[in-house]
């Protein structure tokens, strides 16, 4: 299969976001698709996808002008998409995952489960991997779900993959196992659109790269015939030499001690932090790095342990208390825990801090306008203005959002979760500093 994306535009109201786009596919092929957040990715995989329509040019697959009106007529055409964060169910089962909304029935209308475990099974062994079909999702671990995720593509005939940041939760092991998948889809004939801030990633697997910026497609060229300072320089539209360039605050006095904190999941964990210092937490996914940043947090219960603010001792039982006593803590999964996505941008980073702006029982909307603004502009958050619904922005700008947040409450304390996953390499240098 082969797809010509041709002269592609797209406008949300007056809001251009895509000009004139050209972008070619072809079957067995591993092209990457690169480009600051919100350069327009996204966009134009859905447009592809049929989950909006363009506003202009045309697409053709095979020499033939195609228009899909919904992804299930893209996934029936053999095309799939599968996003940053996947689209299954925790509590059904594999089984049901994968065959839900595609459900097979004998001639008398019953559910055939034996049809539907042998042919999910099948795409297991087409993908080289073994999955309990009657385990729940929730129990499995983020790469095998998303196993389950391009098996379900494998239901239909697959043709072109569409994979979104799809090692930024994987263990190393697991991103292995995923590069030896795509390996073995590509040599099938399946052409992959690899959408990915990771540079290593890009030089690793791919065959061509396509850098997207402000909407526009600035190059295409062989991945072999470039470089990441050219690949960067093309992103954002200069040379960015100096990446991380070294901290220059005091490091002063112990701010936070954590003194012997066990819980479900950790046990005896000690450690203290300074004003000024950035502590690291390293570790394999499930080694219980998240869990100790959550129970210092008051999601989850301490069972022992002391926690201190400036040498006071404190008992953190949730969320408002801690945030009340200066912590602030930005999630890894910033849709579901550190975003209310049906609000704006304002609504979001306003919302631990809405008490400073209530003066005499009333919200001075002004002054918090003022306040988001400035932060927004200190984080370079890219939005029509502050009144945007953060759910209409991309990753790394939602993510920013997130950091404002936290930044607003003018912490002693605050803890990063996988601060820059999904996030482009601009934005990570605009988070650091």
């Amino acid at each position: 299969m082969k797809i010509e994306m041709k002269n592609i535009s797209k406008s949300f109201g007056t809001n251009k976001v895509l000009e004139a786009i050209d972008l070619t596919i072809n079957s067995g092929e591993v092209h990457a698709l690169m480009g600051e957040n919100g350069a327009g990715k996204s966009t134009l995989m859905n447009i592809l996808t049929g989950l909006f329509p363009a506003s202009g040019g045309e697409i053709e697959i095979d020499s033939e002008k195609k228009i899909f009106k919904n992804p299930q007529e893209a996934e029936g055409f053999g095309i799939s998409f599968i996003h940053q964060e996947m689209n299954t169910w925790p509590d059904l089962t594999v089984l049901e995952n994968l065959f839900l909304g595609r459900e097979i029935k004998n001639k008398f209308g019953i559910l055939d489960t034996k049809a539907m475990r042998k042919k999910a099974n099948f795409a297991f062994e087409q993908l080289g991997v073994k999955i309990d079909l009657d385990k729940e999702i929730g129990n499995l671990s983020v790469g095998q779900q998303q196993m389950v995720e391009i098996a379900k593509s494998f239901l239909s005939d697959l043709k072109i993959l569409i994979m979104d940041e799809p090692t930024a939760a994987l263990t190393e092991r697991e991103t292995e196992r995923l590069f030896s998948v795509i390996a073995g889809l590509k040599n099938q004939g399946v052409g992959i659109i690899y959408i990915s801030h990771r540079m290593e990633e890009i030089f690793k697997i791919t065959d061509c790269v396509t850098v997207m910026r402000d909407g526009l497609v600035i190059d295409t060229q062989k991945t072999k015939e470039t470089n990441v300072d050219e690949l960067v320089r093309k992103m954002v539209g200069r040379s960015i030499t100096d990446y991380y360039p070294p901290k220059n605050a005091e490091i002063r006095e112990i701010v936070f001690e954590a003194d012997h904190l066990s819980a479900e999941f950790f046990k005896d964990i000690s450690f203290s932090v300074r004003s000024g210092e950035i502590l690291g937490f390293a570790g394999l996914m499930g080694a219980g790095r998240t869990e100790v940043m959550r129970a210092i947090f008051g999601i989850d219960k301490l069972k022992s342990g002391t926690i201190k603010i400036n040498g006071k001792s404190l008992t953190i039982n949730n969320p408002a208390q801690a945030i009340k006593e200066g912590i602030g803590f930005l999630t890894e999964d910033r849709k579901d825990e550190g975003l209310v996505l049906d609000f704006s941008i304002k609504d979001n980073i306003t919302l631990p801090s809405t008490k400073d702006f209530i003066h005499h029982g009333l919200f001075d909307d002004k002054t918090a306008t003022t306040f988001v603004k400035q932060l927004s502009e200190r984080l370079n958050v890219k939005a029509t203005d502050e009144e945007q619904i953060v759910g209409s922005l991309s990753g790394g700008n939602q993510q920013k959002v997130v950091l404002a947040k936290w930044i607003g409450i003018a912490p002693k304390v605050l803890i990063l979760d996988e601060p820059t996953r999904g996030v482009d390499v601009g934005a990570k240098r605009e988070i650091y500093q």
